[in-house]
């Protein structure tokens, strides 16, 4: 499905991050409706490297990108010889989904290596390639803040949130000096959808949930849940904003969520009446702290400057997603 008026056909396109979540949906979204496009994916790929908090650094997987037809260049952003491998290319395009995006990642100087000084990088790739550039942000940008979070007013409580918020401050001033340039931010809300199995313990809680149920497991949540709220998102109207983005009236920070605030309790009942169980729910005790309890996105200027328009309610987006799920 077409999201723009851009013709990708023909188009230089590079995908940071593609073998992850987002990124290798938004590969397969090309090859899908633009076959004669030119998609490039980097990507460092999975290791058993860990952080310090025991999760992966990399969660990018081959199995992701089974079926691509494009070019795969296995490289990690924080190595210069890497990246000048893609050197070769002229980019028309360039999708920088790549990142350490753990919001429990405390390894400070990993997390701003690896987000904050590649991006230096890439904005001079875009620059000299005459390239759009559509970046990754966060909703870990606004922090613990009160609901509905809005660009302009953020507080970051965690290296990765703080990461994201750098990278923002950053492309807002390279914008600046570089008016002719299209540099667009797109900050996530949570999202989830086909594709992110391999995140494991970092996958959104639809999949996880759902696992629970379809093992016969009791689903498990915290203690009122139904008063914990989250703007969750599905993977093709993250997808729907990237393109979109290509075509923004103007340079800058975008939410990328539905604007609606659904509780955790919600994600367990829709879950279940899709999959036709009735399994009671185990509660306990929430473990961590500065736990933030409601998250909803303005997504004002995303609609107006992206025309951005999600499509998915939570009903909608897991009945998609139930395939996967349970296959």
């Amino acid at each position: 499905m077409p999201y723009c008026n851009v013709d990708f056909n023909n188009k230089s396109i590079l995908i940071t991050g593609g073998a992850g979540f987002i990124g290798s949906n938004l590969a397969m979204y090309f090859q899908e409706n633009y076959p004669k496009a030119i998609i490039c994916v980097f990507d460092c790929f999975r290791s058993e490297a860990k952080l310090s908090n025991g999760n992966l650094k990399s969660y990018g997987h081959y199995q992701n990108l089974v079926g691509f037809k494009g070019d795969i260049i296995c490289g990690n952003i924080n190595i210069i010889e890497d990246l000048t491998l893609l050197n070769k290319y002229n980019f028309d395009y360039i999708f920088h989904q790549a990142a350490i995006s753990d919001t429990r990642a405390y390894d400070q100087e990993l997390v701003m290596k690896t987000n904050v000084n590649s991006f230096y990088y890439l904005l001079e790739l875009a620059k000299n390639n005459k390239a759009a550039l559509i970046y990754a942000s966060s909703a870990a940008t606004y922090g613990s803040l009160a609901s509905p979070q809005t660009v302009g007013n953020e507080y970051p409580e965690n290296p990765y949130g703080y990461s994201k918020y750098l990278m923002d401050q950053i492309a807002f001033r390279y914008s600046k000096e570089n008016s002719d340039m299209t540099i667009v931010g797109l900050r996530y809300f949570n999202v989830y959808g086909m594709r992110e199995f391999f995140k494991a313990k970092t996958a959104s809680m639809i999949i996880q949930l759902g696992h629970q149920i379809l093992n016969g497991k009791s689903p498990r949540l915290f203690y009122n849940s139904n008063k914990i709220f989250r703007d969750f998102i599905y993977i093709e109207d993250v997808i729907q904003a990237n393109i979109k983005a290509c075509e923004a009236k103007k340079n800058g920070t975008y939410n990328i969520g539905t604007g609606k605030s659904r509780s955790f309790q919600d994600i367990v009942d829709i879950l279940q009446n899709e999959l036709g169980t009735n399994l009671a729910t185990e509660y306990f005790t929430n473990p961590y702290e500065g736990y933030q309890n409601n998250t909803q996105a303005n997504i004002d200027s995303s609609q107006k400057n992206l025309r951005f328009k999600p499509k998915f309610s939570l009903e909608d987006g897991i009945k998609a997603y139930i395939p996967e799920i349970i296959s």
